[in-house]
């Protein structure tokens, strides 16, 4: 074969196989990008649930003290303890 045919059936060869690494850079990139902006947002999402954790665990605290929850079932429920004298104990 002589050198300038091989040139001929390279050059086009070579061409073609710059050209697809190109594109495949630009996919690539273009894919990172997607993911870095993907990472981004359920970093925040993270964020935020640890927040909202955080105030949960406050919450229960909260339900946990005896006084919060006297102080519920006196002002929202209405709650009063009952007199000694209308206190019946029930044996069996």
């Amino acid at each position: 074969m002589r050198p300038g045919r091989t040139l001929l059936i390279a050059l086009p060869l070579l061409w073609l196989a710059v050209l697809a690494s190109a594109v495949t850079v630009v996919y690539v990139r273009h894919e990172a990008r997607n993911l870095f902006t993907e990472l981004e947002r359920l970093s925040d999402e993270r964020d935020e649930l640890n927040i909202e954790w955080g105030q949960l665990q406050l919450e229960q605290s909260a339900w946990s003290n005896h006084g919060f929850v006297e102080r519920v079932a006196s002002d929202k429920l209405r709650m009063t303890l009952p007199q000694p004298a209308e206190v019946r104990i029930v044996t069996p």
